[in-house]
Formats: structure tokens, sequence, C-alpha cells
């Protein structure tokens, strides 16, 4: 997932400042920018949002059989990815940084630890749980796809004078 702008930067740095950003925008909905990096953040975020909402429905459930403290076998339902979704999930994981879940204000350990036990990676858990659901029936209702992203100018940044802007989820 390449882009065109050079942001004045080498290589690396901008792959990661992009990468970053996508990131950001996909975990708080909304980010501040200059305008030449949102239009890049943009188009990576539309394509990693696409890309969820085509497979965010393919899943398998699955019985397993386990046995449980007492020695008796339990069987569980299980849902797991189907091919298209865990490919999509796989090209997330390598392009997506990780971002940690924080604990909530006056939440104890105990409570956070049993929150968020069993979530592997957040990002990409929100991409498929809650924002795919939420394009895809916007999709159904408009009759169009794209379009997941605003970009809303700020006016020149002091110090600068490099165009800020607020990109957020629509």
């Amino acid at each position: 997932m390449a882009g065109n702008r050079k942001l004045n930067r080498p290589t690396d740095q901008r792959v990661a400042i992009v990468r970053g950003l996508t990131t950001d925008l996909l975990w708080y909905g909304r980010i501040q920018t200059t305008e030449a990096r949102a239009k890049e953040v943009r188009k990576q975020a539309e394509k990693i949002l696409t890309m969820g909402i085509k497979t965010y429905e393919d899943v398998i459930t699955v019985t397993k059989s386990k046995m449980n403290e007492k020695g008796q076998k339990v069987d569980t339902e299980v849902k797991n990815d189907g091919q298209a979704r865990l490919t999509a999930r796989r090209r997330m994981m390598a392009y997506l940084y990780e971002r940690p879940i924080l604990r909530e204000k006056d939440e104890k350990l105990a409570e956070y630890k049993v929150r968020v036990k069993g979530i592997q990676h957040p990002v990409i858990n929100k991409i498929f749980d809650e924002l795919a659901p939420k394009y895809a029936k916007r999709a159904q209702e408009k009759g169009q796809g794209g379009g997941y992203t605003r970009i809303v100018k700020m006016g020149p940044r002091r110090g600068d004078a490099a165009e800020t802007v607020i990109l957020e989820l629509v």
C-alpha cells in the first residue's frame, strides 16, 4: 500500500508516518494533521475499510470439544474467520500498527484484565466489528461505496504556515 506524495521524508519515514496516522484514524476516528499527509492517509484508510466491508461477514462457526476442570467434555461454539476475512485480517495486520486498549478512568486492574482478555488486535477487531458493518449499511442505503472519510480545513499552522486539516471518519 504505497502512495505518491513524498512528504519531504525518506521512504522509511514516510511509510511509517502514513501507517501511524492511518492506524490512529481508524482507532480514534479523527486526527489533525497537514493536508498532504491527510490525503495520503485517506487513500490508505479507504482501501483498508473497503477490504473490511467486503469480508466482514465471512465467518465460520465451528463446534470444539474440550475438557473442563472437572474432566467433563464440554462443547463450545467458536467463530473463525473464513478464507477471505482471514486474508484481509492478515493484510491489515501487516500494515496497521498495534494500539493498546487503555484503562478507563476509575477502572480497577482486575476489571480491565477481564475486559481486554482475548482481544489480540483491537484496531482490526474494531474495523471488522464496528466500522465495516456501519459502512456496509451506509452503502446499502445510499447505493454507493467509498467516501468513508472527510477532510475539514483548519487554516495555516503557526510557525511554518502548513495547511492543517482534520481528517475524520464519516
